[in-house]
């Protein structure tokens, strides 16, 4: 079934906690050892927004089954046209296409917000974020880099790969202030 893709409410949030709390438990995507509750989680979600940026939330059979956000790549002004993204999914609900739905809705959202990069920092890209790294190839993103041993955690030393994508107007003119 395909996913609805919508603007993540408030209502959202402790379906939101619950997926990033299995990944921060069980996964290598997110570097964070102990996973936030639900009064953390909204306060990300109140400071993305705040900042102009879109945060998604996908929906199948009438329950949250991912989200997406993007953020400050880097908090200095001349960064200020690309974004970061941040993808999470459900255990059971991964490999049904919704990261595909949230990613294209989420580099949309961006475009339109006029960003002009969008970055993927991808932990563990050989590891547990296999299925990250593809998404984001089947979308366009190229590999740009990738930091060696840079993190550890679930003991052991873990890459760091970045990918990019150009959104809308890209590199072809500057951004608008």
């Amino acid at each position: 079934m395909t996913p609805i893709i919508r603007l993540a409410t408030a209502a959202d949030i402790p379906a939101i906690t619950a997926i990033y709390r299995h990944a921060v438990l069980h996964g290598t995507a997110s570097w964070e050892l102990d996973p936030p509750d639900e009064a953390e989680m909204a306060r990300r979600r109140e400071a993305i927004l705040a900042g102009g940026y879109p945060y998604l939330a996908a929906e199948s059979n009438g329950s949250l089954r991912g989200y997406a956000y993007a953020s400050a790549y880097r908090p200095r002004p001349a960064y200020r046209a690309t974004v970061e993204n941040s993808i999470y999914i459900a255990p059971d609900a991964q490999g049904q296409g919704i990261g595909t739905a949230l990613l294209r809705t989420l580099m949309s959202a961006c475009a339109e917000r006029g960003f002009r990069q969008m970055i993927a920092v991808i932990g563990d890209p050989a590891g547990g974020s296999v299925g990250s790294r593809r998404l984001h190839e089947r979308a366009g993103f190229r590999l740009v880099g990738v930091a060696e041993k840079v993190g550890f955690k679930r003991g052991r030393w873990l890459d760091q790969m970045l990918m990019q994508k150009e959104l809308g107007e890209g590199s072809a003119s500057p951004p608008v202030s």
